[in-house]
């Protein structure tokens, strides 16, 4: 019998869980100082992290299973690294490897990369293929965001399942950005019409849905969601395959100005010329 990935919802929930927990207990999910990844020399990493924004190095590399001959399972990871900042990478190493799993309840066997390496050889069928990513979506002196991706391809399965999660990095507090945290007292239901507004622009430009709008929102109703990215050219909100439409759509990824979201957000996450 074929796997399947965890539904859409249940990743979500799952991953911002791990995220916000991580950050509140950093003690927790992180490796000992001997252990955190560096990739430039210690005596260099003061230089590179003064800079604006934080420093980041590639992680990269791609794997078969080993001692495996012809169809074998494969990983792919290209990562980032935070050299002077291993708490970043290492919730970085570790949102990744949550961003895997079935669609069982069992729990995950592992915390890192690494460790889902491991289990990952252990488990896999012959054509199995994963996919971790993440990558930089905006960076300041006081922002990281980041965007982290999964492709997960099970042997048997008519197709592959992606998922993104966005991280948005507080770089002086040191700790991951909820919505909350973003968003000013009782704004939240602004957000949610520019999100609802930002859903509607969407439609309008998705041909299939407007072949028989009624028709299309009712298989694929709007849904609220925390997933935001905090850019230079607004908040982007970016939804899993099979959320607001068929697989064929994708991953659909809403925009909203900053312009509609000035009563919503706090202050300091809006810019001055917005």
């Amino acid at each position: 019998m074929a796997r399947s990935p965890l539904s859409p919802t249940a990743l979500r929930l799952s991953r911002m869980a791990t995220l916000l927990a991580c950050t509140a207990l950093l003690s927790a999910c992180a490796s000992k100082p001997s252990e955190v990844i560096s990739l430039i020399p210690a005596d260099q990493v003061d230089a590179q992290t003064r800079k604006d924004g934080l420093f980041s190095q590639p992680v990269k590399f791609e794997r078969k299973k080993p001692e495996c001959s012809g169809e074998c399972a494969s990983l792919k990871v290209e990562s980032l690294a935070f050299p002077g900042n291993g708490t970043l990478t290492q919730l970085v190493d570790h949102a990744l490897a949550t961003m895997t799993g079935t669609g069982d309840s069992t729990p995950q066997a592992y915390q890192t990369i690494a460790e889902f390496e491991a289990h990952y050889w252990r488990t896999a069928a012959p054509r199995d293929e994963v996919i971790l990513e993440a990558k930089t979506v905006y960076r300041n002196r006081n922002l990281t965001v980041l965007e982290l991706n999964s492709y997960q391809y099970f042997t048997g399965a008519a197709h592959g399942i992606s998922a993104t999660q966005y991280l948005n990095w507080d770089n002086q507090r040191k700790r991951v950005l909820s919505l909350d945290d973003v968003l000013a007292p009782g704004g939240r239901e602004t957000y949610l019409q520019a999100l609802r507004q930002a859903h509607a622009a969407w439609l309008a430009g998705n041909k299939e849905a407007q072949e028989d709008p009624a028709g299309y929102r009712r298989l694929w109703p709007f849904q609220a969601s925390d997933n935001f990215a905090l850019t230079d050219k607004g908040v982007v909100v970016k939804y899993d395959a099979y959320a607001l439409a068929p697989y064929s759509a994708g991953q659909p990824e809403l925009r909203i100005p900053y312009s509609a979201l000035r009563s919503a957000l706090r202050p300091e996450f809006v810019p001055a010329a917005s």
